[in-house]
């Protein structure tokens, strides 16, 4: 195959240093206050023409679909249907990411497919009709587009403010492999009455400096109701900082806590011992 018959793109995985739920919507979405952190875990996706119509689907993980209903297949089509392109595809993914894990996996698939795909038929697709498709695919999807590594987010997460990071940032990702239901979390948010009305501190950062600002940041709204019904994700947080971790946060909904280290040494000491957990998927990543 040629090379311009092809391309294979990197889409990695993001943290949520901060997360608050600031309201819910009228059409029952929440409002988020968040800060997205991209990290070097990555998964790889790899677009190439075909001269048979249609887009197909391949992946070397049993635990994501590989039908329409594959976020990256839908970012496709919306981007071919959009350009009134029609044109034979197929998407490989090769996983690294955890599916379910509050990672942004599938997210960031969606929105290299769309970068991608973009870049090998040569669409010209602007970035601000580029983050317009990628909002309809989810809210998460808008970040992966930009090329920034932090980025705040507020509205349900697409309005993007993206923040320099002065130092770099060393990071031990452990998946529990326990699925946790973004709309359960919701509804139980809401359910325990903990959304109210009270104005939160909404901070805009021109930037952030190293582990031990970030450190004073780690907040998220999901651990008031995820921490007691998941006892173990919470005996994960106290874990990795036994092991040196400056703080730890659950990553998004879940399950994925994440510890924060103030260098890739101790990072890397870390990972030796938490490894030996069986069960636990375990990453060492840094920021991007």
């Amino acid at each position: 195959m040629n090379q311009n018959e092809s391309i294979t793109l990197q889409a990695p995985a993001k943290v949520n240093l901060r997360l608050e739920i600031t309201g819910k919507r009228d059409d029952g979405y929440h409002e988020l206050y968040t800060i997205f952190q991209k990290i070097s875990l990555f998964d790889r996706i790899t677009l190439s023409k075909t001269d048979q119509k249609g887009i197909s689907i391949s992946t070397d993980s049993l635990k994501i679909p590989s039908d329409s209903s594959n976020l990256a297949y839908k970012a496709a089509d919306a981007l071919l249907k959009h350009c009134n392109v029609q044109c034979g595809l197929s998407i490989h993914i090769k996983k690294k990411i955890p599916s379910e894990a509050g990672l942004g996996g599938g997210s960031s698939d969606a929105a290299a497919t769309l970068t991608g795909l973009n870049r090998l038929l040569n669409l010209q697709v602007d970035e601000k009709t580029m983050l317009g498709l990628a909002v309809r695919l989810g809210a998460d999807v808008p970040l992966f587009i930009l090329e920034t590594g932090t980025a705040i987010a507020t509205g349900i997460g697409e309005k993007l403010s993206p923040v320099p990071m002065e130092s770099p940032l060393w990071f031990l990702v452990v998946f529990p492999g326990i699925s946790i239901s973004t709309k359960w979390a919701y509804t139980t948010f809401s359910k325990d009455n903990l959304l109210t009305n009270q104005q939160k501190n909404i901070t805009l950062y021109n930037s952030i400096k190293d582990s031990n600002e970030v450190k004073s940041l780690l907040y998220n709204d999901f651990e008031r109701v995820i921490l007691p019904a998941y006892p173990e994700i919470e005996a994960i947080k106290r874990e990795l900082c036994d092991e040196g971790a400056v703080g730890a946060l659950l990553s998004g909904s879940g399950s994925s806590v994440f510890g924060l280290f103030q260098s890739e040494g101790e990072c890397e000491k870390a990972l030796q011992s938490l490894q030996k957990d069986t069960g636990h998927q375990v990453f060492m990543a840094r920021s991007i």
